[in-house]
Protein backbone atom coordinates (compact mmCIF):
# COMPACT_ATOMS: atom_id res chain seq x y z
CA UNK A 1 0.00 0.00 0.00
CA UNK A 2 1.51 3.37 -0.99
CA UNK A 3 2.55 5.73 1.76
CA UNK A 4 0.17 8.72 2.02
CA UNK A 5 2.10 11.94 1.56
CA UNK A 6 0.91 15.13 3.25
CA UNK A 7 2.41 18.61 3.00
CA UNK A 8 1.73 21.33 5.58
CA UNK A 9 3.02 24.86 6.10
CA UNK A 10 3.30 26.99 9.22
CA UNK A 11 5.22 30.19 9.95
CA UNK A 12 7.20 30.00 6.72
CA UNK A 13 8.19 26.35 7.14
CA UNK A 14 6.97 23.55 4.88
CA UNK A 15 6.64 20.08 6.43
CA UNK A 16 6.47 16.55 5.06
CA UNK A 17 4.23 13.94 6.74
CA UNK A 18 3.44 10.31 5.96
CA UNK A 19 -0.28 10.38 6.71
CA UNK A 20 0.24 11.23 10.38
CA UNK A 21 1.35 14.12 12.60
CA UNK A 22 4.95 12.85 12.68
CA UNK A 23 7.23 15.28 10.87
CA UNK A 24 9.35 13.46 8.29
CA UNK A 25 11.16 16.55 7.02
CA UNK A 26 11.01 20.33 6.87
CA UNK A 27 12.22 23.25 4.78
CA UNK A 28 12.13 26.95 5.56
CA UNK A 29 10.71 28.31 2.33
CA UNK A 30 12.94 31.40 2.37
CA UNK A 31 16.08 29.23 2.96
CA UNK A 32 15.54 26.01 1.00
CA UNK A 33 19.19 24.89 1.23
CA UNK A 34 19.45 25.29 5.01
CA UNK A 35 18.93 22.54 7.58
CA UNK A 36 15.73 23.43 9.42
CA UNK A 37 15.42 20.57 11.94
CA UNK A 38 17.86 20.15 14.81
CA UNK A 39 18.60 16.51 14.14
CA UNK A 40 19.57 17.15 10.51
CA UNK A 41 22.09 19.74 11.66
CA UNK A 42 23.57 17.29 14.15
CA UNK A 43 23.88 14.57 11.51
CA UNK A 44 26.17 16.99 9.67
CA UNK A 45 28.54 16.98 12.65
CA UNK A 46 30.10 14.22 10.55
CA UNK A 47 31.93 17.04 8.74
CA UNK A 48 33.64 18.01 11.99
CA UNK A 49 34.80 14.46 12.73
CA UNK A 50 36.58 14.09 9.37
CA UNK A 51 37.49 17.74 8.67
CA UNK A 52 39.57 17.19 5.52
CA UNK A 53 38.32 19.72 2.92
CA UNK A 54 37.81 17.07 0.19
CA UNK A 55 35.91 14.67 2.47
CA UNK A 56 33.52 13.08 1.77
CA UNK A 57 33.80 12.18 -1.90
CA UNK A 58 31.03 9.57 -1.83
CA UNK A 59 27.89 9.61 0.31
CA UNK A 60 25.04 7.14 0.69
CA UNK A 61 21.80 8.51 2.13
CA UNK A 62 19.18 5.94 3.15
CA UNK A 63 15.86 7.73 3.45
CA UNK A 64 15.19 10.92 1.49
CA UNK A 65 12.42 12.67 3.44
CA UNK A 66 12.30 16.36 2.51
CA UNK A 67 15.81 16.06 0.99
CA UNK A 68 17.38 18.39 3.59
CA UNK A 69 20.61 16.43 4.04
CA UNK A 70 20.85 15.71 0.31
CA UNK A 71 20.50 19.38 -0.63
CA UNK A 72 22.96 20.55 2.02
CA UNK A 73 25.66 18.16 0.81
CA UNK A 74 24.85 18.90 -2.84
CA UNK A 75 25.43 22.62 -2.28
CA UNK A 76 28.32 22.58 0.17
CA UNK A 77 30.31 19.47 -0.83
CA UNK A 78 30.48 19.78 -4.64
CA UNK A 79 33.18 17.10 -4.83
CA UNK A 80 30.84 14.47 -3.39
CA UNK A 81 28.87 11.97 -5.45
CA UNK A 82 25.54 11.43 -3.66
CA UNK A 83 23.49 8.24 -3.79
CA UNK A 84 20.02 8.33 -2.22
CA UNK A 85 18.04 5.15 -1.59
CA UNK A 86 14.35 5.80 -0.90
CA UNK A 87 11.74 3.06 -0.71
CA UNK A 88 8.72 5.19 -1.59
CA UNK A 89 8.47 6.77 -5.07
CA UNK A 90 5.92 9.33 -3.80
CA UNK A 91 8.53 10.72 -1.41
CA UNK A 92 10.87 11.43 -4.32
CA UNK A 93 8.05 13.11 -6.22
CA UNK A 94 7.17 15.25 -3.18
CA UNK A 95 10.83 16.20 -2.67
CA UNK A 96 11.04 17.40 -6.26
CA UNK A 97 7.70 19.22 -6.25
CA UNK A 98 7.70 20.81 -2.80
CA UNK A 99 11.26 20.72 -1.41
CA UNK A 100 13.49 21.72 -4.37
CA UNK A 101 15.37 18.44 -4.75
CA UNK A 102 17.97 19.03 -7.51
CA UNK A 103 17.78 17.11 -10.77
CA UNK A 104 21.44 16.35 -11.53
CA UNK A 105 22.08 12.67 -12.38
CA UNK A 106 25.84 13.24 -12.63
CA UNK A 107 26.15 14.15 -8.96
CA UNK A 108 22.91 12.88 -7.46
CA UNK A 109 21.79 9.30 -8.05
CA UNK A 110 18.31 8.32 -6.85
CA UNK A 111 17.43 4.68 -6.25
CA UNK A 112 13.87 3.58 -5.49
CA UNK A 113 14.53 0.56 -3.29
CA UNK A 114 14.46 -0.88 0.19
CA UNK A 115 17.61 0.41 1.88
CA UNK A 116 18.44 -2.88 3.58
CA UNK A 117 18.04 -4.90 0.40
CA UNK A 118 19.86 -2.34 -1.75
CA UNK A 119 22.87 -2.30 0.55
CA UNK A 120 22.99 -6.09 0.75
CA UNK A 121 23.06 -6.35 -3.05
CA UNK A 122 25.58 -3.55 -3.61
CA UNK A 123 29.36 -3.88 -3.91
CA UNK A 124 29.96 -0.14 -3.59
CA UNK A 125 31.66 1.61 -0.69
CA UNK A 126 31.24 5.14 0.65
CA UNK A 127 33.05 7.69 2.77
CA UNK A 128 29.86 8.63 4.62
CA UNK A 129 26.58 6.77 5.17
CA UNK A 130 23.61 8.70 6.56
CA UNK A 131 20.61 6.68 7.77
CA UNK A 132 17.33 8.50 8.35
CA UNK A 133 14.46 6.17 7.50
CA UNK A 134 11.14 5.85 9.32
CA UNK A 135 7.62 4.81 8.44
CA UNK A 136 4.41 6.73 9.20
CA UNK A 137 4.54 5.53 12.83
CA UNK A 138 8.17 6.62 13.27
CA UNK A 139 9.47 3.04 13.20
CA UNK A 140 12.85 2.26 11.61
CA UNK A 141 12.20 -1.48 11.17
CA UNK A 142 15.06 -3.41 9.58
CA UNK A 143 17.15 -0.22 9.39
CA UNK A 144 17.73 -0.63 13.13
CA UNK A 145 19.15 -4.14 13.28
CA UNK A 146 22.60 -5.59 13.87
CA UNK A 147 22.85 -7.16 10.38
CA UNK A 148 22.06 -3.80 8.79
CA UNK A 149 24.64 -1.93 10.87
CA UNK A 150 27.21 -4.61 10.00
CA UNK A 151 26.34 -4.11 6.33
CA UNK A 152 26.89 -0.37 6.77
CA UNK A 153 30.33 -1.02 8.17
CA UNK A 154 31.18 -3.36 5.31
CA UNK A 155 30.23 -0.64 2.81
CA UNK A 156 32.34 2.12 4.37
CA UNK A 157 35.70 3.12 2.96
CA UNK A 158 38.77 3.42 5.14
CA UNK A 159 38.22 6.38 7.48
CA UNK A 160 34.50 6.17 6.78
CA UNK A 161 31.70 7.38 9.03
CA UNK A 162 28.16 6.25 9.72
CA UNK A 163 25.59 8.73 11.04
CA UNK A 164 22.19 7.44 12.18
CA UNK A 165 19.09 9.31 13.28
CA UNK A 166 17.60 7.48 16.27
CA UNK A 167 14.16 8.18 17.67
CA UNK A 168 13.27 6.64 21.02
CA UNK A 169 9.50 6.59 21.40
CA UNK A 170 8.84 3.97 24.06
CA UNK A 171 11.94 2.08 25.15
CA UNK A 172 14.37 4.73 24.02
CA UNK A 173 17.33 4.08 21.76
CA UNK A 174 19.74 2.31 24.12
CA UNK A 175 19.32 -0.95 22.22
CA UNK A 176 20.02 0.82 18.93
CA UNK A 177 23.27 2.25 20.26
CA UNK A 178 24.35 -1.15 21.54
CA UNK A 179 23.73 -2.71 18.13
CA UNK A 180 25.78 0.00 16.41
CA UNK A 181 28.61 -0.43 18.93
CA UNK A 182 28.61 -4.19 18.40
CA UNK A 183 28.76 -3.78 14.62
CA UNK A 184 31.68 -1.33 14.90
CA UNK A 185 33.65 -3.05 17.68
CA UNK A 186 32.75 -0.33 20.17
CA UNK A 187 33.71 2.60 17.92
CA UNK A 188 30.40 4.42 18.25
CA UNK A 189 28.93 7.20 20.33
CA UNK A 190 25.59 8.94 20.63
CA UNK A 191 25.13 12.67 21.06
CA UNK A 192 22.74 13.90 23.79
CA UNK A 193 19.13 13.98 22.57
CA UNK A 194 17.89 16.96 20.60
CA UNK A 195 14.82 18.88 21.71
CA UNK A 196 12.35 16.60 19.91
CA UNK A 197 13.63 13.23 21.14
CA UNK A 198 15.97 12.48 18.27
CA UNK A 199 19.51 11.42 19.02
CA UNK A 200 22.31 11.07 16.50
CA UNK A 201 24.72 8.15 16.68
CA UNK A 202 28.07 8.10 14.92
CA UNK A 203 30.35 5.17 14.16
CA UNK A 204 33.77 5.13 12.51
CA UNK A 205 36.22 2.96 10.64
CA UNK A 206 39.91 3.50 9.98
CA UNK A 207 41.92 6.26 11.63
CA UNK A 208 40.70 7.00 15.18
CA UNK A 209 38.89 10.27 15.77
CA UNK A 210 40.46 12.07 18.72
CA UNK A 211 39.68 15.77 18.75
CA UNK A 212 39.75 18.28 21.63
CA UNK A 213 36.50 20.19 22.00
CA UNK A 214 38.42 23.43 21.49
CA UNK A 215 39.62 22.23 18.09
CA UNK A 216 36.11 21.10 17.20
CA UNK A 217 34.84 24.56 18.08
CA UNK A 218 37.31 26.17 15.69
CA UNK A 219 36.22 23.77 12.96
CA UNK A 220 32.57 24.56 13.76
CA UNK A 221 33.25 28.28 13.36
CA UNK A 222 34.86 27.65 9.96
CA UNK A 223 31.92 25.44 8.92
CA UNK A 224 29.44 28.11 10.00
CA UNK A 225 31.27 30.75 7.97
CA UNK A 226 31.36 28.51 4.90
CA UNK A 227 27.84 27.03 5.03
CA UNK A 228 25.75 28.88 7.63
CA UNK A 229 25.47 25.68 9.70
CA UNK A 230 26.00 26.44 13.39
CA UNK A 231 27.12 23.39 15.40
CA UNK A 232 28.45 25.36 18.38
CA UNK A 233 25.26 24.63 20.43
CA UNK A 234 25.81 20.93 19.79
CA UNK A 235 29.39 21.15 21.05
CA UNK A 236 28.21 23.07 24.13
CA UNK A 237 25.76 20.25 24.88
CA UNK A 238 28.50 17.67 24.48
CA UNK A 239 30.61 19.52 27.04
CA UNK A 240 27.66 20.00 29.41
CA UNK A 241 26.65 16.32 29.27
CA UNK A 242 30.27 15.26 29.68
CA UNK A 243 29.97 13.06 26.61
CA UNK A 244 33.62 13.69 25.81
CA UNK A 245 35.94 12.43 28.55
CA UNK A 246 38.81 14.79 29.26
CA UNK A 247 37.40 17.38 26.89
CA UNK A 248 38.12 15.23 23.84
CA UNK A 249 35.78 13.56 21.38
CA UNK A 250 37.05 10.04 20.70
CA UNK A 251 35.58 7.63 18.22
Amino acid sequence: MPTPIDISEEAGVRYLHFGSDWIQGAMRIARPWALELDYTREMMASLLLRPEPEWPRSVLLIGLGAASLTKFLYRHRPQAKLTVVEIEPAVVMAARQFFKLPDDPKRLELEIADGVEWLAASDRTFDLILVDGFDAEARAGALDTLPFYRACRAHLNEDGLLSVNLLGRNRGFKGSVERIKKAFDGRALVFPSCDHGNAIAFAATGEPVCLPLGELSLQALALRKATGLNLLPTLARLAQWQTCAGGRLEL
